[in-house]
């Protein structure tokens, strides 16, 4: 009987990977990447190498509880300094310029590299995932890739205080396209300057401002999974007066924008990949007292 030749499962974009990173020639800047996966293996009696239905699951929930939604730091690098402290760990860099960074273990992904790419991460991946290969499968790959965008795209980190889940940690991120129409016209111009202005950026809510010691600044707050605490350059921070929701950041760029332009605008701003939040404003709506909901024990948007 002649042996069966191997298989190759695949799923393409299975999940989209949101975290930060640091860079010593970036600094802090957010990532939101598509996760490609081949599994190897062979088919079983009921001609299936595995499950379609239970290959995210599987995946997914591994890969949720590990880098997604923390700040991955290449602990090789120089500058680098990591120790322990009441909230958990304690993070220091000194280039590109100096940062700290304080948060429970799990807000966390340290790779023993000099440096972060999207290799590296994939890499990092398959070692997690073959740890637990699911029957007939003996090997696996992992690709990472950005999202194609056509025009403007910045990344940003930020952390919400209120949220339920993994947002809440205080150094994540995102990769995001940006759409603005000016009194109903897409308007590229503005796009790419905005997209400049915010690129690599920290977005801060100004009530999780503790101090300003000099040119740096820093948040901190309790959240469901422990205390977060940052410390960076100002020039690096946006700060807004409400909490960084894609809802409230996309409210704050058209008031921003309708203010400097004298226009009415129109904005689709990104969380990551295919989601985000619509916001509209005219330079009349846009100096209107800003007006904030009562707290409710809501979950927040990441």
């Amino acid at each position: 009987m002649t042996a069966m030749t191997p298989k190759t499962l695949f799923v393409r974009a299975l999940t989209a990977v949101d975290a930060s990173v640091w860079s010593n020639t970036r600094g802090l800047y957010g990532i939101s990447q598509h996760l490609d996966l081949e599994l190897d293996g062979a088919v079983g009696h009921d001609g299936m190498l595995f499950d379609f239905g239970d290959v995210k699951p599987w995946a997914k929930r591994m890969i949720d509880q590990d880098a997604d939604h923390t700040l991955i730091v290449p602990s090789q690098a120089e500058g680098v300094s990591i120790t322990d402290c009441p909230e958990g760990l304690c993070l220091r860099f000194t280039q590109p310029y100096a940062m700290e960074v304080r948060g429970p273990r799990q807000a966390f992904c340290l790779l023993p590299v000099a440096e972060v790419t999207s290799e590296v991460l994939a890499e990092h991946f398959e070692k997690l995932l073959t740890r637990r290969l699911p029957p007939r499968v003996d090997g696996l790959r992992v690709r990472l890739r950005d999202e194609s965008i056509n025009g403007a795209a910045y990344t940003y980190s930020h952390g919400l205080r209120h949220h339920s889940g993994n947002c809440q940690r205080i150094a994540h991120g995102h990769r995001s396209p940006l759409i603005i129409e000016r009194n109903g016209e897409r308007d590229t111009a503005l796009e790419a300057e905005w997209a400049e202005k915010l690129n690599d950026r920290y977005l801060a809510e100004e009530g999780d401002l503790i101090d300003r010691p000099g040119r740096e600044l820093v948040f901190s707050y309790e959240a469901p999974q422990g205390r977060f605490r940052i410390r960076l350059p100002r020039k690096q921070v946006w700060l807004l007066p409400t909490p960084t929701t894609i809802e409230w950041i996309a409210d704050w760029l058209a008031r921003q924008i309708a203010l400097d332009s004298g226009d009415s605008i129109r904005v689709e701003a990104y969380e990551g990949i295919n989601k985000g939040a619509i916001a509209r404003h005219t330079p009349q709506t846009a100096r209107e007292p800003l007006v904030l909901p009562e707290h409710e024990d809501t979950t927040a948007t990441s």
